[in-house]
């Protein structure tokens, strides 16, 4: 074999290695954003399970205390909100989740003022309807936990993945971008205070 025809085979040995893996990269970087997808999905799917509670735990508290109807439609008005922002994995930024996160936080703030609330009515609390929703709604807000914490675990191993060389030039190259981690409130770490 000449000299010229062996460079040449290795030229093209070494372009068709890194071909592969380029190939292989981009492969890993999509499969890394369809799991943050997958990821983001249970937990809009576990906010939604929440959402759907609401109104039967606000239905079932009216009966008992008709008179705290400030509080109940605050619920009801924080669950709208909540339900109205939304935002799509494959293209979050920094401020929609910060947006969605607000909105959520002011639900749980709601449903904590409606839990405290049943402590007034004896009756309200030993109710079996109340007393299922309001262990089904803490059950949920296990699973949206359960399901954020996921949900960050995908965001850095794709992160991580895109960010280190020489994978970065490959991901700059097709536009693979940073995703935002799901982040506590500000605020977060104190205890809430619910007042009548």
């Amino acid at each position: 074999m000449k000299k010229s025809t062996l460079i040449i085979f290795i030229c093209l040995a070494v372009i068709g290695l890194l071909c592969v893996w380029g190939v292989n990269l981009y492969n890993a970087m999509v499969t890394g954003e369809e799991n943050i997808e997958n990821a983001w999905g249970k937990v809009e799917s576990q906010y939604q399970r929440r959402a759907d509670l609401i109104p039967n735990l606000v239905a079932t508290v009216k009966g008992y205390a008709a008179h705290e109807s400030e509080t109940l439609e605050a619920v009801m008005e924080a669950r709208a909100k909540a339900t109205s922002v939304t935002i799509s994995a494959d293209n979050m930024t920094e401020a929609q989740m910060r947006s969605f996160q607000e909105a959520q936080g002011n639900l749980t703030t709601a449903l904590g003022r409606l839990i405290a609330v049943s402590e007034a009515y004896p009756d309200l609390k030993a109710n079996t309807n109340f007393l299922e929703l309001q262990s089904q709604l803490e059950g949920t807000e296990n699973r949206i936990t359960v399901a954020r914490n996921a949900f960050n675990d995908a965001v850095r191993d794709y992160n991580t993945f895109i960010r280190r060389f020489p994978r970065n030039i490959i991901a700059g190259m097709f536009g693979f971008e940073k995703k935002p981690y799901f982040e506590a409130e500000n605020g977060a770490e104190k205890a809430p205070k619910v007042e009548f």
